[in-house]
């Protein structure tokens, strides 16, 4: 996506009418349209989008002057290195063949993503894994899910087929490839995510395709029209792996602020398996609710876990939370913070922090040297260290290019 398109993305919400945002709009516009994750805003049909276009520098890699590396909780980096015990890297492969780890940290899997034309003009975001062969150490494509999400130890998938919302939940064996056991639900699922102890599944369901655009719901951009989402959420469902058994609750897309929002977002678990996180598109940013579908209130300690932005979340031992961007217009950095008070510990490197692999070392993207904002590879970065480890190859340059893959990690 080039600066216009990013531009034009965020006065969209705008003039959708949402309320004004949390601090760190920019960052957080920034790390989302590179995840490409889909987190949408339905536009009233026939609703003009004024654009600006605004001169914008290209980041580059965070300088050689010295970072903010306050070290509180009892952060101790060895010599100001970030250690590269139990790395395991492909920094010649983009997309990835062959296995990359840190520890127990895993690529478990990735994802392509393409925009398909229907007959009708409508578009439909089509998805296509690549998984990691346990055995041979290499990504396999995999071309029969619209929906895969790992559960922790690696041994286990869920799966949804490509027909969207799906009318059940496959188990797929990660070590044979082939589905062990399906789960019929009673409404259309269109998202999946594991529990943090892999016990459980929060289904997402719709009545529509979450992934498609439509024609009849256009939007003016620029000169011309686009497709646009239209909410579509139905509910969810919170599914036993272990026994299929399951429970469905209604819970249509988020307007408690009077926007016309989109398809929705999927529900996650929250840090310890205890309740639903929802991310939503305005201020407070995210729900919590019970598994009723109640809103309830924030945990103290998960006050400032921002998922959608910082997605790895809590340090393992619960005493940091990745932060968002905190580069500059020419510079790249993230931020790690006291997860109670929201105050920084201490500034990395890199554009957005994907996964922590131990409480002082972290996946991240960042930039490859010489290249442009959306040139960027995992790397790793730890806490008092002003280096980074390579552990892929770069992404192409393009946004929307078919190789553009996204990471799925678990650890194995």
């Amino acid at each position: 996506m080039n600066v216009e398109e990013l531009v034009r993305d965020a006065l969209r919400e705008q003039a959708a009418g949402v309320p004004a945002p949390r601090p760190g709009l920019a960052g957080r516009i920034l790390a989302e349209r590179r995840r490409r994750r889909a987190r949408t805003l339905a536009a009233a049909a026939g609703t003009t989008v004024l654009v600006v276009v605004a001169a914008v520098g290209v980041p580059t890699l965070l300088g050689s002057g010295d970072p903010d590396t306050g070290r509180g909780r009892g952060i101790h980096v060895v010599g100001g290195e970030v250690s590269d015990h139990g790395v395991q890297r492909q920094v010649d492969q983009s997309p990835p063949r062959d296995r990359i780890a840190v520890g127990d940290q895993v690529l478990a899997a990735y994802f392509t993503s393409e925009k398909v034309r229907q007959p009708n003009r409508d578009e439909v975001v089509e998805r296509t894994y690549s998984v990691l062969n346990q055995e041979t150490g290499r990504y396999e494509v995999d071309e029969r899910w619209s929906f895969l999400a790992v559960a922790p130890g690696m041994r286990t998938a869920a799966v949804l087929e490509r027909e969207l919302p799906a009318p059940r939940v496959g188990l797929l064996d990660l070590r044979t490839g082939k589905v062990t056991r399906w789960i019929p639900l009673a409404q259309g699922v269109g998202g999946l995510f594991f529990s943090p102890d892999g016990s459980k599944l929060v289904a997402t369901t719709y009545d529509k395709n979450p992934d498609r655009a439509y024609w009849s719901h256009k939007v003016q951009v620029n000169d011309g029209y686009e497709p646009w989402r239209v909410p579509c959420r139905t509910g969810f469902a919170v599914v036993d792996v272990a026994t299929g058994a399951s429970s469905w609750h209604a819970l249509p897309a988020f307007s408690g602020g009077g926007g016309n929002y989109g398809s929705g977002e999927n529900l996650r678990f929250n840090t310890d398996g205890t309740l639903l996180y929802e991310p939503i598109n305005m201020a407070p940013g995210v729900v919590y609710r019970d598994f009723d579908g109640k809103a309830v209130t924030v945990p103290a300690e998960e006050a400032h876990v921002d998922l959608m932005s910082a997605p790895a979340g809590l340090s393992p031992d619960g005493e940091l939370v990745a932060g968002s961007f905190a580069g500059g217009v020419k510079t790249t950095a993230t931020q790690v913070l006291d997860p109670r008070t929201g105050k920084r510990v201490a500034k990395l490197r890199g554009q957005e922090l994907l996964a922590w692999v131990d409480n002082t070392r972290l996946i991240a993207w960042d930039i490859a040297p010489g290249g442009g904002e959306y040139e960027n590879r995992l790397v790793l970065v730890g806490i008092g260290s002003k280096e980074t480890i390579s552990l892929s190859g770069a992404r192409t340059p393009r946004d929307h290019s078919a190789k553009r893959w996204e990471p799925i990690f678990a650890r194995g």
